[in-house]
């Protein structure tokens, strides 16, 4: 039988030989492939999630009022902007599901356009979307601070893109965009921007930035609860922004059936209305990058501190990621990733997602110095 669309591997479980190797070592594998919070999330965020008596009726797809609400009062204190919850902010599942559904979506609503642009060293869900949508994906080359290079557009692309995505701290390497740039060059090229502000809350370099600060139109940004709040098991984000657009979104995502659980919105809401345990977060990734670079500099991958996010970005010995990842398995029993997940460009690197707590940190590098 012929088939269509075959999936590929997913690039994590390519891993599981490596974890394999790190397991054998006392105390077991030390798992920085991924990006997954380690820490509880705050316990007045956990009460909400049991406590909410919103178990029994459909939650409404757009998010409670008190959920827009919520998220919206919160890119004001973040960002100083001011966002309508009534018109200008959609609920979403995380946002995993609307960076690969979105360009889907779009595609029914614009289907003279037929191209998805991204980042060439990005998180891989961008270059899956425009696949499930059946578009072209298309790398947009990135600079040497690991910043989306505009000039690098071909015109011919531009004018036939559904979107371009940025983000912004970026995953891998921690790039910070200049997005008033992007989204000029959205407007002026009647490209819609989709900006994954996902790791807002962690910009090292500056304060947090939003494609959104110079206005709504023809943008949308996309905001997660997964990292900011330790929450990735809850499945609570949004997307805001011009107002046309969020309208479409709502209504199809709404006969698609994308609702956020009821307990789910009830946490959002405690989860967005406090700083203290994001404060609280950022101090802890700082320490584990930190203890993280000094790890990799032992193997001869010196890395520098992103300017946002919580990941190492480091150049392998040789060029060879395999190897390191593979030594760093065998001898400090800590699983990375080849860089070869997040695009061809970075094929030379590897990723450390700095999530474990710093004991676990504190035993790989212990094992690295023989003490």
């Amino acid at each position: 039988m012929s088939l269509g669309f075959v999936p590929p591997a997913y690039p994590y479980d390519l891993l599981d030989e490596l974890r394999a190797v790190a397991n054998q070592l006392p105390g077991g594998s030390i798992d920085c492939s991924i990006g997954a919070p380690f820490d509880a999330p705050p316990a007045m965020v956990v009460a909400a999630l049991g406590d909410s008596d919103s178990e029994r009726g459909y939650p409404p797809s757009i998010g409670s009022i008190e959920y827009r609400r919520a998220a919206a009062e919160w890119m004001s204190r973040c960002f100083d902007i001011s966002v309508d919850p009534a018109t200008e902010i959609g609920a979403c599942i995380g946002t995993k599901e609307f960076v690969a559904g979105t360009p889907h979506i779009l595609k029914l609503r614009r289907p003279d356009l037929d191209t998805v642009l991204y980042p060439s060293v990005s998180y891989p869900s961008y270059e899956m979307g425009a696949t499930f949508a059946g578009c072209r994906a298309v790398a947009v080359p990135v600079d040497d601070q690991w910043r989306i290079d505009l000039s690098a557009i071909d015109p011919a692309d531009a004018a036939r893109a559904l979107c371009l995505w940025v983000n912004t701290p970026g995953n891998p390497a921690g790039g910070l965009d200049d997005l008033d740039a992007v989204a000029n060059w959205g407007r002026s090229h009647d490209v819609l921007i989709l900006s994954d502000e996902c790791y807002a809350e962690f910009t090292w370099d500056g304060p947090p930035r939003t494609a959104l600060a110079g206005g709504s139109d023809g943008v949308l940004a996309v905001h997660s609860l997964s990292k900011r709040s330790n929450l990735a098991g809850v499945r609570a984000g949004f997307y805001a922004g011009d107002a046309d657009l969020v309208g479409y979104l709502r209504e199809v995502r709404k006969h698609a059936g994308f609702l956020v659980p009821g307990p789910a919105q009830a946490a959002a809401v405690a989860a967005w209305s406090d700083q203290d345990h994001v404060d609280l977060q950022r101090r802890r990734y700082h320490r584990r990058l930190e203890m993280g670079a000094e790890l990799l500099a032992a193997f001869g991958a010196p890395a520098a501190l992103p300017g946002g996010g919580f990941y190492l970005w480091a150049e392998a010995p040789g060029g060879d990621s395999w190897s390191l990842a593979r030594e760093l398995a065998a001898r400090a029993g800590v699983i990375v990733s080849p860089g070869e997940f997040y695009g061809g460009a970075g094929a030379s690197r590897v990723r450390l997602a700095a999530v474990q707590p710093e004991e676990r940190l504190e035993l790989a590098l212990s094992r690295v110095s023989g003490s």
